[in-house]
């Protein structure tokens, strides 16, 4: 598809009603409405069954999955399909009868992996091997749940001792997902963040305190002001990641990657307190984002990666 007319935002509009179509449905079936709609091959190309776009159109329509609060791997099959594009197992990722999860830490020399999400309910885990990585048979693996981050939506380890085999990426190719995955779990970020905003506008908005909305407090508004700016900043900075530089060379993704999360955290943590106490409320589903970013946070080890900026930053001075 290369109509120039195209955008992104365009996209995410269609992404966000197929979404809430998926809403409260099994897992099967929330795979075969975002298949039906095309999610899956977004950047996979036309020749193999996906809709031929860039990055830039994978960037709005995983950030109203966040916004959404979308329980389901949607970028791991994006990025699976995109990998394996060409390949029988790809094209029916991006068709929906399989689906994959990605195991962020641990690898099929040591033997266990860990940080994998949904991937009680997926066909194939994808691992790191070597260099590359390997897609395996999930069913050929022992999972364990670990819920110590989100109980309803726990994360797995998984023991991959005899575990099968099914297809494997090159360094080069798992490289280039790894670049994919932090571009798009960052929009996914990025989006629950700009959700989380949105409650605490309106909630604000509605909130009447001495005859006065509590959005017109200059406090609330300076905190809604930041909130804001750090979500565009997110987003232009993902944006920018994906853009080459004035040299033509690829662009490093970590700092915008980073900074997506850091960013959201922030965000969604002033949301949680411009409820008051409601806001810590299990019931209020602002609780769902923070959980969702953390376990990016955690499964990405942001952390690390900041000090590794940090430390080339220092180098190169």
């Amino acid at each position: 598809m290369s109509d120039d007319s195209l955008r992104p935002e365009d996209f995410a509009e269609a992404a966000g009603a197929a979404i809430t179509d998926a809403e409260g449905k099994s897992f099967a079936e929330k795979t075969a409405v975002l298949a039906e709609n095309g999610l899956f091959g977004v950047i996979v190309a036309e020749e193999q069954g996906g809709l031929g776009l860039d990055l830039s159109f994978g960037i709005p329509i995983v950030a109203v999955a966040g916004k959404l609060q979308l329980r389901y791997p949607l970028v791991e099959q994006m990025l699976v399909a995109s990998a394996l594009a060409g390949e029988d197992i790809g094209a029916a990722i991006v068709g929906g009868e399989k689906t994959a999860a990605i195991a962020w830490q641990g690898s099929l020399e040591e033997g266990y992996a860990t940080h994998a999400t949904f991937v009680a309910d997926a066909d194939y885990v994808l691992v790191a091997s070597g260099e590359g990585a390997a897609l395996l048979d999930r069913a050929s693996g022992e999972v364990q749940e670990d819920p110590s981050l989100d109980p309803d939506y726990p994360q797995y380890t998984l023991k991959l001792e005899g575990a099968a085999t099914v297809a494997t990426l090159s360094a080069e190719a798992f490289a280039k997902l790894k670049f994919k995955a932090k571009v798009l779990y960052g929009a996914f970020a990025a989006g629950a963040g700009e959700g989380a905003m949105d409650r605490a506008a309106s909630h604000m908005a509605g909130r009447v305190q001495f005859g006065r909305p509590l959005s017109a407090k200059q406090a609330v508004r300076h905190t809604m002001a930041r909130m804001k700016l750090l979500t565009e900043t997110s987003y232009a900075g993902l944006q920018r990641a994906i853009a080459q530089d004035e040299f033509g060379a690829a662009r490093d993704v970590d700092t915008a990657f980073a900074g997506a999360i850091g960013n959201s955290c922030f965000i969604i943590e002033k949301a949680i307190h411009l409820h008051g106490g409601m806001g810590f409320t299990w019931e209020l589903p602002l609780h769902c984002s923070l959980r969702d970013v953390r376990k990016i946070d955690a499964a990405f080890n942001t952390g690390g990666v900041v000090k590794s900026i940090g430390k080339a930053f220092i180098a190169a001075a």
